[in-house]
């Protein structure tokens, strides 16, 4: 029989899982909304129950060999998802003892950017790369790190937290509780808050007046700014500011070959693109410039399935 892994992508907003074979399709993919569980043994039943019954579409054709999981906060090395302050259970979460006596399967967890960085490298742009960076700009920001063509963990398992990186002075309180982390401007939620602050800095019109707050999406965003709307493209322009600078000093200590963009906030396409570009080649240093490729992932849905699919199909990250 054919072989088919689960891979499951653990967000704060939603939860996604998919059905995708060892050549990198994906048959099939649900999701449900992570907050309606908020105990934590209740959301790991409820996804097992899900994954249970849509299998059964498959069972005559094809093996199902294990799962694999990315999530925010979590730990290759324990199995535990080790409080991630955007999920709705802020504690120490054994996800692989849970999920595998649920479903009796291998079950494989890394955090949500390495899982999509091996995505990218099995699946997408980064095929062939033994040296790249995949930054997600979801809910916050998280960062997967390929050196010498694997997914680096570090000592602890904590690499490539990107999104805090200090990159401001006393500034926006981030909710690992330090302030002026990358994360708390360069996410879904940062970009909004830039909003706010631009919206009050300037008298223009701007149909973002009308939405409130917590409405704002990276998608409302990216539609006001090709309408031309100052506020959403300053919005855009300040924050692909800080995350060229941030690449570009990474790019010193690590000298990738590319970085990919993914997330909500990388489909806003060339509004995030272009000037993140273009201040991250001003602040390389000279011998890197023009040697860095920064890319739109290639993997244009389901990423999160297709990355944590793709740690059941390959050796251990």
């Amino acid at each position: 029989m054919k072989k088919l892994a689960v891979g499951i992508d653990i967000g704060g907003t939603n939860t996604v899982y998919g059905f995708v074979t060892e050549e990198g399709i994906c048959l099939s993919h649900s999701s449900f909304y992570t907050p309606n569980y908020p105990i934590f043994e209740n959301f790991v039943r409820e996804l097992s129950l899900q994954i249970k019954a849509n299998f059964s579409s498959y069972s005559n054709e094809y093996e199902l060999v294990g799962i694999g999981v990315g999530a925010p906060n979590a730990n290759f090395f324990t199995g535990f998802i080790e409080h991630a302050v955007n999920l709705v259970w802020e504690k120490h979460l054994p996800l692989v003892k849970l999920l595998g006596e649920y479903l009796e399967l291998p079950v494989v967890l890394t955090n949500d950017a390495n899982a999509a960085a091996l995505g990218e490298m099995l699946y997408g742009g980064a095929r062939g790369m033994n040296n790249f960076m995949v930054v997600t700009l979801g809910t916050g920001l998280g960062c997967g790190l390929v050196l010498d063509g694997k997914v680096y963990n570090g000592h602890l398992g904590y690499a490539g937290e990107l999104g805090h990186i200090i990159v401001r002075d006393q500034g926006r309180s981030c909710s690992c509780g330090r302030k002026g982390c990358l994360e708390t401007y360069v996410s879904a939620t940062g970009i909004k808050r830039t909003v706010s602050k631009f919206l009050a800095k300037y008298d223009d019109k701007s149909v973002l007046r009308d939405i409130p707050f917590n409405k704002i999406s990276a998608k409302k965003l990216a539609n006001a700014a090709y309408g031309g709307d100052k506020v959403a493209i300053e919005s855009f322009e300040y924050t692909g500011r800080l995350l060229g600078r941030t690449l570009a000093n990474v790019a010193a200590m690590n000298n990738p070959e590319a970085v990919f963009l993914s997330g909500g906030l990388a489909n806003a396409g060339d509004l995030i693109l272009k000037p993140t570009h273009y201040h991250m080649e001003e602040n390389l240093l000279s011998f890197l410039r023009g040697k860095l490729k920064l890319e739109i992932s290639s993997i244009e849905s389901n990423s999160g399935v297709m990355g944590a699919a793709a740690l059941v199909f390959s050796s251990k990250p």
